[in-house]
Protein backbone atom coordinates (compact mmCIF):
# COMPACT_ATOMS: atom_id res chain seq x y z
CA UNK A 1 0.00 0.00 0.00
CA UNK A 2 1.23 3.41 -0.77
CA UNK A 3 1.66 5.87 1.74
CA UNK A 4 -0.65 9.07 2.26
CA UNK A 5 3.08 11.41 1.20
CA UNK A 6 3.49 8.88 -1.42
CA UNK A 7 0.32 9.52 -2.91
CA UNK A 8 0.15 13.56 -2.46
CA UNK A 9 3.77 13.57 -4.03
CA UNK A 10 1.85 11.78 -7.29
CA UNK A 11 -0.99 13.80 -7.20
CA UNK A 12 1.04 17.13 -7.25
CA UNK A 13 3.32 15.23 -10.12
CA UNK A 14 0.40 15.12 -12.06
CA UNK A 15 -1.34 18.46 -11.54
CA UNK A 16 2.08 19.79 -12.26
CA UNK A 17 2.13 17.99 -15.40
CA UNK A 18 -1.24 18.94 -16.47
CA UNK A 19 -0.77 22.59 -15.82
CA UNK A 20 2.49 22.66 -17.73
CA UNK A 21 0.93 21.30 -20.79
CA UNK A 22 -2.22 23.60 -20.60
CA UNK A 23 0.17 26.11 -20.57
CA UNK A 24 1.64 24.46 -23.41
CA UNK A 25 -0.93 24.02 -25.63
CA UNK A 26 -2.40 27.41 -25.06
CA UNK A 27 1.01 29.28 -26.07
CA UNK A 28 1.22 27.01 -29.37
CA UNK A 29 -2.60 27.65 -30.16
CA UNK A 30 -2.29 31.56 -29.52
CA UNK A 31 1.08 32.04 -31.58
CA UNK A 32 -0.89 30.00 -34.40
CA UNK A 33 -4.13 32.04 -34.17
CA UNK A 34 -2.02 35.58 -34.00
CA UNK A 35 1.53 34.83 -35.07
CA UNK A 36 4.16 34.28 -32.18
CA UNK A 37 5.34 38.11 -32.27
CA UNK A 38 1.57 39.01 -30.63
CA UNK A 39 1.42 36.43 -27.65
CA UNK A 40 2.10 37.45 -24.80
CA UNK A 41 3.34 35.50 -21.36
CA UNK A 42 0.18 37.12 -19.81
CA UNK A 43 -2.20 35.89 -22.73
CA UNK A 44 -1.18 32.44 -22.04
CA UNK A 45 -1.45 32.61 -18.79
CA UNK A 46 -5.06 33.85 -18.88
CA UNK A 47 -5.81 31.18 -21.50
CA UNK A 48 -5.44 28.63 -19.06
CA UNK A 49 -6.66 30.99 -15.94
CA UNK A 50 -3.53 30.96 -14.06
CA UNK A 51 -1.21 33.77 -12.55
CA UNK A 52 1.49 34.83 -14.62
CA UNK A 53 3.72 33.98 -11.69
CA UNK A 54 2.29 30.50 -12.42
CA UNK A 55 3.61 30.34 -15.92
CA UNK A 56 6.91 31.25 -14.83
CA UNK A 57 7.13 28.70 -12.83
CA UNK A 58 6.83 26.42 -15.74
CA UNK A 59 8.42 28.42 -18.58
CA UNK A 60 11.16 31.08 -18.89
CA UNK A 61 9.81 32.86 -22.21
CA UNK A 62 6.88 32.57 -24.38
CA UNK A 63 8.92 31.26 -26.35
CA UNK A 64 9.97 28.24 -24.29
CA UNK A 65 6.65 27.36 -23.81
CA UNK A 66 4.96 28.03 -27.44
CA UNK A 67 7.92 24.90 -28.50
CA UNK A 68 7.83 23.14 -25.87
CA UNK A 69 5.20 20.55 -27.07
CA UNK A 70 7.59 19.83 -30.50
CA UNK A 71 10.43 19.08 -27.83
CA UNK A 72 8.78 16.95 -25.17
CA UNK A 73 7.82 14.95 -28.30
CA UNK A 74 11.24 15.22 -29.91
CA UNK A 75 12.53 13.91 -26.00
CA UNK A 76 11.03 10.33 -26.68
CA UNK A 77 13.64 9.72 -29.61
CA UNK A 78 16.20 8.73 -26.78
CA UNK A 79 13.82 7.00 -24.93
CA UNK A 80 12.22 5.08 -28.30
CA UNK A 81 16.03 4.12 -28.85
CA UNK A 82 16.53 2.91 -25.69
CA UNK A 83 13.65 0.36 -26.34
CA UNK A 84 14.81 -0.80 -29.87
CA UNK A 85 15.70 -4.45 -30.18
CA UNK A 86 19.72 -4.96 -29.00
CA UNK A 87 20.78 -6.05 -32.10
CA UNK A 88 19.41 -4.07 -34.33
CA UNK A 89 22.02 -1.91 -36.20
CA UNK A 90 22.30 1.77 -34.85
CA UNK A 91 21.08 3.35 -37.78
CA UNK A 92 18.00 1.01 -38.08
CA UNK A 93 17.08 1.88 -34.62
CA UNK A 94 17.84 5.45 -35.07
CA UNK A 95 15.34 5.83 -37.79
CA UNK A 96 13.03 3.75 -36.13
CA UNK A 97 13.06 5.59 -32.93
CA UNK A 98 12.38 9.08 -35.22
CA UNK A 99 9.81 8.00 -37.24
CA UNK A 100 7.61 6.63 -34.24
CA UNK A 101 7.93 9.88 -32.99
CA UNK A 102 5.77 11.10 -36.07
CA UNK A 103 4.15 8.40 -36.97
CA UNK A 104 0.58 9.45 -36.91
CA UNK A 105 -1.33 8.64 -39.98
CA UNK A 106 -2.63 11.54 -41.67
CA UNK A 107 -1.21 14.70 -39.87
CA UNK A 108 -4.28 17.08 -39.34
CA UNK A 109 -3.99 21.25 -40.34
CA UNK A 110 -4.27 22.39 -36.76
CA UNK A 111 -0.89 19.81 -36.43
CA UNK A 112 1.03 20.75 -39.67
CA UNK A 113 0.30 24.77 -38.85
CA UNK A 114 1.36 24.08 -35.47
CA UNK A 115 4.77 22.49 -36.66
CA UNK A 116 5.24 25.22 -39.11
CA UNK A 117 5.17 27.86 -36.70
CA UNK A 118 7.52 26.24 -34.27
CA UNK A 119 9.79 25.82 -37.32
CA UNK A 120 9.60 28.60 -39.23
CA UNK A 121 9.18 31.22 -37.18
CA UNK A 122 12.01 33.94 -37.03
CA UNK A 123 11.31 34.84 -33.47
CA UNK A 124 11.34 30.93 -32.27
CA UNK A 125 14.63 30.05 -33.66
CA UNK A 126 16.31 30.58 -30.87
CA UNK A 127 14.32 28.74 -28.00
CA UNK A 128 14.05 25.93 -30.99
CA UNK A 129 17.72 25.54 -31.43
CA UNK A 130 18.09 25.83 -27.71
CA UNK A 131 15.97 22.84 -26.73
CA UNK A 132 17.02 20.62 -29.72
CA UNK A 133 20.32 20.85 -28.30
CA UNK A 134 18.98 19.71 -25.35
CA UNK A 135 17.41 16.60 -26.66
CA UNK A 136 20.78 16.06 -28.81
CA UNK A 137 22.15 15.65 -25.38
CA UNK A 138 19.87 13.15 -24.36
CA UNK A 139 20.30 11.27 -28.08
CA UNK A 140 23.98 11.25 -27.64
CA UNK A 141 23.77 9.36 -24.28
CA UNK A 142 20.77 6.67 -25.04
CA UNK A 143 23.45 6.03 -28.34
CA UNK A 144 26.17 5.75 -26.22
CA UNK A 145 24.79 3.32 -23.77
CA UNK A 146 23.89 1.42 -26.83
CA UNK A 147 27.05 0.98 -28.51
CA UNK A 148 28.55 0.88 -25.04
CA UNK A 149 30.85 4.11 -25.51
CA UNK A 150 31.20 6.97 -23.01
CA UNK A 151 29.18 9.93 -24.69
CA UNK A 152 32.51 12.21 -22.50
CA UNK A 153 35.20 10.58 -23.90
CA UNK A 154 33.77 9.48 -27.44
CA UNK A 155 32.88 11.46 -29.93
CA UNK A 156 30.62 9.19 -32.17
CA UNK A 157 27.22 9.25 -30.12
CA UNK A 158 27.62 12.83 -30.02
CA UNK A 159 28.10 13.36 -33.61
CA UNK A 160 25.57 10.65 -34.74
CA UNK A 161 23.35 12.21 -32.68
CA UNK A 162 23.74 15.83 -33.90
CA UNK A 163 23.58 14.68 -37.40
CA UNK A 164 20.43 12.73 -37.26
CA UNK A 165 18.27 15.89 -35.05
CA UNK A 166 19.88 17.72 -37.85
CA UNK A 167 18.36 15.62 -40.60
CA UNK A 168 15.21 15.41 -39.04
CA UNK A 169 14.79 19.49 -38.55
CA UNK A 170 15.38 19.53 -42.27
CA UNK A 171 13.28 17.00 -43.22
CA UNK A 172 10.35 18.68 -40.98
CA UNK A 173 11.05 21.77 -43.19
CA UNK A 174 11.12 20.08 -46.64
CA UNK A 175 8.22 18.43 -46.10
CA UNK A 176 6.08 21.05 -45.12
CA UNK A 177 7.93 23.22 -48.23
CA UNK A 178 7.00 20.12 -50.44
CA UNK A 179 2.99 20.46 -50.04
CA UNK A 180 3.51 16.91 -48.28
CA UNK A 181 3.20 14.68 -51.06
CA UNK A 182 5.28 11.81 -49.41
CA UNK A 183 4.48 10.48 -45.76
CA UNK A 184 6.67 12.31 -43.08
CA UNK A 185 7.58 9.41 -41.70
CA UNK A 186 9.09 8.44 -45.51
CA UNK A 187 10.47 11.81 -45.38
CA UNK A 188 12.24 11.36 -42.60
CA UNK A 189 13.49 8.19 -42.99
CA UNK A 190 14.98 8.72 -46.05
CA UNK A 191 16.64 12.08 -44.63
CA UNK A 192 18.20 10.50 -41.75
CA UNK A 193 19.00 7.12 -43.08
CA UNK A 194 20.98 8.92 -45.45
CA UNK A 195 23.06 10.82 -42.23
CA UNK A 196 23.45 7.60 -39.87
CA UNK A 197 24.46 4.70 -41.82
Amino acid sequence: MQSDEAVETGLRARKKLTTRQALARAALRLAVERGPGNVRREDIAAAVDVSLRTFTNYFSSKEEAIVSLAIDRAAGIGVALRGRPAAEPLGEALIAAFVEQHAQATPSREWIAQIRVIVCAPELQGAYLTALAGIERLLAEAIAERTGTDVRLDLHPRAVAAAACAAERVAIGYWLDSDRVLPLAEVLRQAIGQVVR
